[in-house]
């Protein structure tokens, strides 16, 4: 099984919206760690960890988003994947 690791920052109406705990929810049912922020500017940025198929599927519903946000982009970047298995929570930016 092939692994994957992603970083992913998120474009729109995406903060104030319940997108983390929805994107949260995704990954958890996908089997997925890491975990995702607001950031200052105003999108939301995730990482996230687990098999190729999950990963790819994760992706293509934060082009969605969750059903109050309004997503314009999403930005993406592969990671080396580090065998992260500590579950998907959501961090505070610093």
């Amino acid at each position: 099984m092939q692994r994957r690791r992603v970083q992913a920052l998120v474009h729109g109406r995406v903060q104030g919206v319940a997108f983390r705990e929805y994107t949260r929810r995704q990954a958890v049912r996908l089997g997925l760690s890491g975990w995702v922020r607001n950031r200052p500017d105003g999108t939301v940025e995730t990482v996230f960890e687990g098999p190729a198929t999950e990963v790819d599927e994760l992706l293509a519903w934060l082009a969605n988003g969750s059903p109050y946000a309004r997503v314009v982009r999403v930005e993406h970047r592969e990671e080396e994947p580090t065998g992260e298995t500590g579950g998907f929570h959501i961090e505070f930016f610093p």
